[in-house]
């Protein structure tokens, strides 16, 4: 696995460009497993960032719906997602390492075979390497609130994102948000109502009910224990 997960850019004095970045990339420490994991399964399972757009079917070996993973975790969710519907394709990315050792453990574990995995920076990826229109669903699930007033241009959920994501999607499909602060739930829901193109799926056109399709996660769980709420949104590309 190449060990970078922003594609340095320069302008032409050779300086390095800032780019406002929606993660904190943490180095973390590596268990054994996952380690292991990341050295005997990564050829098979994960996919390198490259300059061009891939070829989804070969990818996967087989023509099926493409669901696309952004910030996977530890990646329980999306194994047992793949579990659940064999008859999809489902391509997580995650830059934490130690979050992607341990989904390539989990994967070779439940021996899920329609799973790829990678560990880059998702707008690159999505910008990059996934054809327009060659997506199902994109998800997106408990992303940093980056809750500081300051820091909230962090948040990966703005209108460039989420046009770029409505580009990626086939029509009719969706892009489907968690989290469990209720200033970016709103904040999500007023980036998404102002772009034309995508159709909340909410009958009160704010939330939905969690899908059966979205597992509940420990730390959902735990959340749920302690009352905290979340909130779910999904909206439909219909232009």
């Amino acid at each position: 696995m190449i060990n970078d997960v922003i594609t340095p850019e320069f302008d032409e004095n050779g300086r390095p460009l800032r780019r406002i970045r929606s993660f904190v990339r943490r180095q973390g420490r590596l268990t054994k497993g996952q380690q292991l994991a990341l050295d005997q399964y990564w050829p098979d399972i994960g996919v390198e960032f490259q300059q061009e757009p891939l070829d989804l079917t070969r990818l996967f070996g087989r023509e099926a719906p493409v669901v696309l993973e952004i910030g996977f975790g530890m990646g329980a969710s999306l194994v047992t997602m793949e579990q659940n519907n064999p008859q999809q394709n489902f391509l997580g990315i995650e830059v934490y390492a130690p979050g992607v050792g341990a989904c390539l453990a989990s994967a070779k574990e439940a021996e899920v075979e329609n799973l790829r995995v990678m560990c880059h920076d998702a707008v690159e990826v999505l910008e990059k390497m996934i054809p327009d229109n060659s997506l199902r669903m994109v998800q997106l699930f408990f992303p940093d609130p980056w809750h500081k007033t300051r820091h909230n241009k962090r948040r990966i959920v703005q209108v460039p994102f989420a046009a770029l994501v409505m580009r990626k999607l086939k029509l009719g499909g969706v892009f489907h948000m968690a989290t469990d602060w209720e200033a970016y739930a709103e904040h999500m829901l007023e980036v998404m109502s102002s772009i034309d193109g995508y159709q909340n799926q909410s009958e009160t056109q704010n939330y939905v009910p969690r899908p059966e399709t979205r597992p509940l996660t420990k730390f959902e769980l735990r959340g749920q224990r302690l009352g905290h709420s979340v909130w779910d949104l999904m909206f439909e590309r219909i232009k």
